[in-house]
């Protein structure tokens, strides 16, 4: 980019930055969007980054983890031009934020780690060791976790900050009740619950009556039933629906009759509503990238035509009637050509995005809505004083969320540069259970970078629904995936030790439909071979 447009950038970003104080997140993110569009990453890359920063932010806060990710990956090449160090800490810690809410626990330490050798203010060091304590922590590995919020509290900047000191004291509490140190948990939970209390900060303190709860839920239940509803009421103040169906869940599980029922839909509700008022959210921003590109692509293209229609003139000038009639004709054949490929291509578009779109909707309402009404119509019409009855229901709550974090996962831009070996690798992980082993050999054996995008993307869309179907309906505790090259082919060997399956099966042949499209629409090869009880096994060949 020729023109200097650092002026406009810092007043667009003005712009964005006065809509982020009011809370209008939608109007700041078209303006920072706006901002970075027009901004050179080269010459202007502070502002470049901030911008990408603030964006990513707005979208992690409304819970777009994935859509977070994706946008702040874009600042990475740029980090090394930084001179601010703090852009980058803020860099790295919203992206270790998005990997700890997508439970990629490992990347979300190692972009701590990476604030932690930047030479920033001490209170930033501090925050990045808290984050790997909190993280330790949702991992579940409170004895490592609490070594180094222990580590925290010799530090002055801690002790000197209230806010700070009572969020540390609260998980060391949580830290020693996991590890059945239970005098030195309510010693550490009740310090840090009387500094929330006094700094009247609703959601501290409304974390800290969920640990009091978990603390007594075994030994007193009454008095853990009265922690649960009193950090219900706190966050019912702020109006915090994550926190708030954290506490519902705990109190559904300790409830019955009734107060089952009337929380139960609750839950339900605030699920459905969250759901909705997220995707929309989602969407927004997605179209608010989608439609600047647009514009500045449409720009790109017009000052393309404008200049090869000024050198069109300038050379009739110069050309006999002949030369002009030839340039006229061949410049007509460009442009007719030009345009029915263009008319396809977005037709294409058009037709792709609609079914996907279809899709998707399809997806909400085949699996969640019913899933939603079903649950609602079991709470109202079931006796949860069932035992029964009351674990199915907890059962169908569970599914709820995992399903609406399985729609999301599903639907992610997929990466297809460089990096889409070890995206694609990310992927096969996230499927990893305690109960479930995986063996990937040769993935690296394969040249991706000169593979077609569209085959890319097929290949990860196809094992993605193997491991899908598998973790749905095998019950598979070894998963091995091998990869080969093999002259001009590619060939991946998928196998399971699940419960395997008849293929003259119709319902399963209909499951496989897409896997066997997709492979078939890049010219490739398909084989599948399972037996009941017998596992379940798939060749796969493909052009590289």
């Amino acid at each position: 980019m020729s023109i200097n447009t650092k002026a406009e950038v810092a007043k667009l970003i003005a712009i964005a930055d006065r809509f982020a104080k009011n809370k209008k997140t939608d109007s700041a993110f078209f303006y920072y969007n706006k901002a970075k569009f027009i901004c050179n990453p080269i010459t202007d890359t502070e502002n470049y980054v901030s911008t990408i920063n603030d964006m990513a932010a707005i979208q992690q806060k409304h819970a777009d983890f994935i859509g977070s990710e994706s946008t702040i990956i874009e600042a990475l090449p740029y980090l090394k031009n930084i001179k601010k160090p703090e852009l980058i800490w803020n860099t790295y810690v919203t992206l270790s934020m998005n990997y700890l809410n997508t439970y990629e626990y490992k990347n979300a330490i190692l972009y701590n780690q990476k604030a932690l050798t930047l030479k920033t203010e001490s209170w930033r060091n501090l925050a990045a060791r808290n984050n790997i304590a909190i993280i330790l922590m949702d991992e579940g590995k409170y004895a490592e976790s609490l070594k180094n919020f222990l580590e925290l509290l010799t530090k002055q900047e801690v002790t000197n900050d209230e806010v700070f000191y009572a969020n540390v004291l609260d998980n060391i509490g949580f830290c020693y009740f996991k590890i059945n140190d239970l005098k030195n948990a309510i010693s550490y939970l009740s310090q840090g619950l009387e500094i929330r209390q006094k700094k009247e900060r609703h959601l501290d303190s409304g974390k800290s009556l969920i640990h009091f709860a978990e603390f007594y839920k075994k030994s007193n239940p009454a008095l853990a039933k009265k922690y649960m509803l009193l950090s219900y009421k706190q966050f019912c103040i702020i109006n915090n629906v994550d926190e708030r169906l954290s506490s519902l869940k705990l109190i559904i599980e300790n409830s019955s009759n009734q107060e089952l029922k009337k929380h139960s839909l609750i839950y339900v509700s605030l699920v459905d509503s969250i759901f909705e008022v997220r995707q929309k959210a989602k969407n927004q921003f997605a179209k608010i990238k989608y439609d600047s590109k647009k514009d500045r692509d449409e720009n790109l293209k017009l000052k393309t035509h404008k200049a090869e229609n000024e050198l069109q003139l300038e050379r009739q000038k110069n050309r006999n009637i002949i030369s002009y009639i030839i340039i006229v004709f061949s410049l007509s054949l460009i442009l007719v050509l030009y345009f029915y490929l263009t008319s396809r291509g977005n037709k294409e578009k058009i037709e792709a995005t609609y079914n996907s779109e279809t899709r998707i909707a399809k997806k909400l309402h085949d699996e969640l809505a019913n899933d939603i009404y079903h649950t609602m119509a079991f709470a109202e019409n079931k006796n949860l004083s069932i035992a029964e009855n009351r674990e199915q229901l907890l059962t169908n709550l569970d599914a709820i969320y995992s399903r609406t974090r399985d729609i999301s996962k599903e639907n992610a831009t997929i990466i297809t540069d460089e990096n889409y070996g070890l995206f694609l690798t990310e992927m096969i992980a996230g499927f990893k259970t305690p109960s479930t082993n995986f063996i990937i050999n040769g993935l690296d054996t394969i040249i991706w970078n000169t593979i077609e995008k569209n085959v890319k993307i097929s290949i990860y869309r196809v094992l993605q629904e193997l491991l899908v179907n598998m973790k749905k309906h095998s019950n598979a505790s070894l998963v091995e995936i091998n990869f080969k090259n093999l002259d001009k082919y590619g060939i991946i060997n998928y196998t399971d030790n699940g419960n395997g399956i008849n293929i003259n099966d119709i319902t399963f042949k209909n499951g496989l439909h897409n896997v066997e499209n997709r492979i078939l629409s890049i010219k490739g090869e398909i084989d599948l071979e399972s037996f009941p009880n017998k596992g379940f096994k798939v060749f796969i060949k493909f052009p590289l």
